[in-house]
């Protein structure tokens, strides 16, 4: 796992070891980032269910402000902490150790972009994407970026439109906005 562009670009992070963590291969992170170029460098980011925390490290290093990074995962925040420290982004981040509704209920100010990669088909995709638009957790022109399984949990919310979809191998990329379906 590598920043691919920035001012942190080539640094390897660490990946996660095992099978309890799930992290967003290169190749896919990739084409997500060519994707929301347009909408970088963004103000605040939010990394729901970070895991490696690779995509709210790679905003940072593509000049946006700040980062909040969420995990429940012990091993998950651990590595997601060391990799913030690797990349000298401590000062312009927080990483906070918390379920992602949980720590939607209590958010009061939106982000930009949303990065959303829960585990694979645990029901998780709906309640969050309904917490952040009850929250009001996304700014007027802001993105929600949602990690999801080919035949898996389908990234729909009928105030949020989809400008952009694509596929790689079995992940699926989806790219919401403010509006009607």
């Amino acid at each position: 796992m590598r920043i691919i562009s920035g001012i942190r670009k080539g640094l390897k992070l660490k990946p996660p070891e095992g099978m309890g963590t799930r992290p967003t291969t290169d190749r896919v992170k990739e084409s997500v980032f060519n994707i929301i170029q347009p909408y970088l460098p963004a103000g605040r980011v939010l990394d729901l269910f970070a895991g490696s925390g690779a995509l709210g490290i790679e905003t940072l290093s593509r000049h946006s402000d700040f980062c909040v990074f969420t995990e429940n995962d012990k091993a998950a925040y651990n590595l997601v902490k060391h990799n913030i420290a690797l990349a000298d982004f401590s000062d312009k981040s927080e990483l906070i150790f918390t379920d992602a509704l949980a720590y939607l209920s209590s958010a009061q100010i939106p982000f930009d972009i949303i990065f959303l990669d829960p585990p694979y088909n645990k029901g998780l995709l709906s309640p969050v994407l309904e917490k952040i638009h009850d929250q009001n957790l996304l700014s007027k022109d802001g993105i929600i970026v949602v990690e999801t399984e080919r035949g898996g949990e389908y990234a729909e919310h009928p105030d949020y439109k989809i400008i952009k979809q694509a596929a790689y191998g079995k992940t699926i990329i989806t790219v919401l906005m403010r509006g009607e379906t």
